[in-house]
């Protein structure tokens, strides 16, 4: 009986001892558990560092890669600086310029820039930014005018068979006939010393005022007409104020003053039984509207609704109101650089700028694409007969503050570019 309080006792000491171990165990885990916090968020921030810097080494290897093929393009491809030689009927497009942002009005170097990159010549991003091929046109041609012999500049990838690739991505009413090398610093529109323009219209143009066009199939050209059109486009060789050919010259502007070294109209030939003729023009450079105003005033003389004095009055300070042919029949037929083929021509690494090759395609292609567009045109829209309507709403012999040009002229200018420059 002695014994047994101490029995209890012992008991009850060992279970709170126990108790006691376990609260200790638990405190000392749990301090345990929180002295390991600090190290094992900084593993797991290390592991994440290097996960991230994994995927950058990863994406650096592909750029690395990437480079490394592009630089091997540019090795096997070197960059070199090109001229093409161009042909297109312009029927459908709003001109020759691209105008990024105004994606409606396709153009023919929206077709041309697509055709560049797709055949590989070009990186892609060229496409958006062309001053990083150093494209230049040489002339901007207006809404619906053709050209037989256009010349763009631009730096490329001398790829094999590189026109019959570009060609490839073109329409067929689109065409490169050539590629000639030539310096870096070259620029065809700078580097042109002239242009040559033809414009075919049907010969009825020149008819009687009282002639009844209804019937245009049945006119022909008589000779002497055709002597007195070619005295009359004779007039416009040599320099003169051709402020009254475009808009937005005043008379005192150096820049209106052009140098024109030919112009005249050849023989008259059939077609779809209709007869046409072809108007030549070559000079250094034209305004907006100036060719079709020089080929609308000579046409108002001979139909006798303006007397011949006023080709000489229109070089004057004077305002004359001067019609505006139709611009369906423009064609850029040439593009000249004499003085960069004297100067570079034979130094052994480039050639002269001439086409005399390319001569056969070009006219293949005119017969094909350029001539009957414009004759199919005119026969289903009659755009000259519709003009010719007009020339009696013009005043040739006052000088006019605003003509019926010059009132047309907001709508022409959302639409055109220059004839050449």
């Amino acid at each position: 009986m002695i014994k047994s309080p101490s029995l209890f006792s012992a008991l009850v000491i060992r279970t709170l001892t126990l108790k006691t171990i376990g609260i200790l165990d638990r405190f000392c885990c749990t301090m345990s558990e929180g002295s390991k916090d600090e190290p094992t968020a900084k593993l797991m921030k290390r592991a994440n560092e290097e996960n991230e810097d994994s995927a950058e080494r990863v994406q650096a290897a592909k750029r690395i890669k990437a480079e490394g093929v592009h630089a091997e393009d540019e090795k096997k491809y070197p960059k070199k600086k090109v001229v093409l030689l161009m042909a297109y009927s312009g029927k459908g497009y709003y001109g020759m310029q691209r105008n990024p942002g105004t994606s409606q009005f396709r153009t023919i170097e929206d077709d041309l820039v697509a055709a560049l990159v797709k055949s590989g010549c070009i990186p892609e991003n060229h496409g958006d930014e062309m001053k990083k091929m150093s494209f230049q046109r040489c002339a901007r041609t207006d809404k619906g005018v053709s050209a037989a012999g256009q010349v763009v500049s631009l730096k490329v990838w001398l790829i094999e068979d590189l026109i019959e690739k570009i060609n490839e991505h073109l329409p067929p009413q689109i065409r490169v006939l050539g590629l000639k090398r030539v310096t870096q610093g070259f620029n065809s529109k700078n580097n042109c010393d002239a242009r040559t323009y033809s414009y075919m219209l049907p010969t009825v143009a020149f008819s009687p005022k009282d002639y009844d066009t209804g019937n245009i199939a049945a006119f022909r050209l008589e000779p002497e007409t055709l002597q007195r059109v070619n005295r009359l486009f004779a007039f416009y060789k040599g320099t003169h104020n051709f402020h009254n050919y475009t808009s937005q010259k005043a008379a005192n502007d150096p820049s209106a003053r052009r140098y024109i070294t030919e112009m005249s109209c050849g023989e008259p030939f059939i077609r779809s039984n209709s007869e046409f003729a072809v108007i030549t023009v070559r000079g250094q450079s034209f305004m907006l509207h100036q060719i079709r105003k020089m080929i609308g005033l000579v046409i108002a003389v001979i139909k006798g609704y303006a007397k011949e004095e006023v080709m000489e009055r229109s070089w004057g300070q004077e305002k004359v109101d001067v019609p505006k042919a139709p611009g369906l029949g423009l064609i850029l037929e040439r593009v000249h650089f004499d003085r960069y083929s004297k100067r570079f021509g034979g130094d052994g690494l480039h050639e002269r700028l001439e086409w005399e090759r390319e001569e056969e395609a070009i006219k293949a292609f005119k017969e094909a694409h350029i001539y009957p567009t414009i004759v199919e045109t005119e026969r289903q829209e009659g755009s000259m007969v519709n003009w010719m309507s007009t020339l009696p709403i013009h005043d040739f012999e006052a000088t006019a503050t605003e003509t019926q040009d010059n009132k047309g002229h907001k709508q022409d200018n959302a639409e055109e570019g220059n004839d050449s420059d």
